[in-house]
């Protein structure tokens, strides 16, 4: 594993759990959730689903809420949102078709992407994702980069916690070279853009873009033909100021690489991989989801 190293550390676990009293505050006030209109939601919802023609989609309660949270439980966006869903695996099915755990199990160990056991001072997930120094590009490349973007999303998606609080994104372009900006290309920008900002029903709350040195330009002008307005404002440029990072993550949230009081990054996205593994059948049932020929 590039550059980690093996101290004793608390183990990673999906919070599959209700919400607790302040965050059910935060999802009447940010997503206009209560019993009643969530109740109502989810009836006209599972209609919805149920009188599509040649649709197959799995319906349960807490599954459709994972829809309904992120569109503030208005039933016809939250179906908009899960034929997005749909029609996005279908094309893109050369990087998704089929996608299990086993297939990225090697690039969830190379530290490129990690989400830290903690939650930030708001609740919410934080990944980061190491497009420099701990990038490897001739072990990990950028379309594996993406399947362990959305294998991830797949398991946060049940984190009701998650759902209400959303996900902040630190991009750490730390000793990033030509090597790596070559790695990219515009295929995968449009990719990652469209699931983003169309096909993600995750909150994404801000994306931190840190350490990137000069040539992470060459690099960002390939993916601003594609973010549009609502990800432009939440992209926010760091540098090398931490404190500036600190306006919006606490230190006490941060391991040490980034300025914060937590120990350094001493484990992987092995943890999200022991985690995602158990639960396999639930990422296979997903190739299941959309029209039938």
């Amino acid at each position: 594993m590039s550059g980690l190293s093996s101290l004793p550390r608390e183990k990673f676990e999906l919070q599959n759990v209700p919400l607790d009293e302040e965050t059910t505050k935060i999802a009447e006030k940010e997503l206009r959730e209560t019993p009643d209109r969530k109740a109502d939601a989810i009836v006209k919802l599972r209609e919805m689903i149920k009188n599509e023609p040649n649709f197959s989609f799995r319906d349960d309660d807490d599954f459709l809420v994972i829809f309904l949270r992120p569109t503030k439980f208005y039933p016809e966006s939250a179906f908009k949102l899960i034929k997005k869903v749909c029609d996005f695996r279908v094309q893109n099915s050369s990087v998704l078709d089929g996608l299990v755990p086993i297939q990225e199990r090697d690039a969830f160990y190379e530290g490129v992407v990690n989400v830290l056991i903690d939650r930030d001072q708001l609740g919410r997930r934080i990944m980061i994702c190491n497009l420099g120094n701990s990038w490897d590009t001739k072990k990990v490349n950028v379309d594996q980069i993406f399947r362990l973007f959305y294998l991830i999303h797949q398991m946060a998606v049940l984190e009701p916690k998650s759902q209400v609080c959303g996900v902040v994104v630190i991009l750490d372009f730390d000793g990033m070279s030509l090597k790596h900006a070559n790695a990219f290309s515009i295929a995968f920008s449009r990719r990652l853009l469209t699931f983003i900002q169309e096909a993600m029903p995750l909150r994404l709350k801000n994306v931190h873009i840190v350490k990137q040195p000069y040539i992470f330009n060459i690099v960002f002008n390939m993916f601003k033909p594609f973010i549009q307005e609502k990800l432009k404002n939440r992209l926010i440029f760091h540098g090398k100021d931490m404190a500036s990072l600190h306006k919006y993550i606490s230190p006490e949230n941060l391991p040490e690489n980034y300025g914060g009081k937590l120990p350094k990054i001493a484990y992987s996205g092995a943890d999200w991989y022991e985690t995602i593994v158990k639960d396999e059948d639930y990422i296979r049932e997903w190739h299941g989801f959309g029209y039938k020929k």
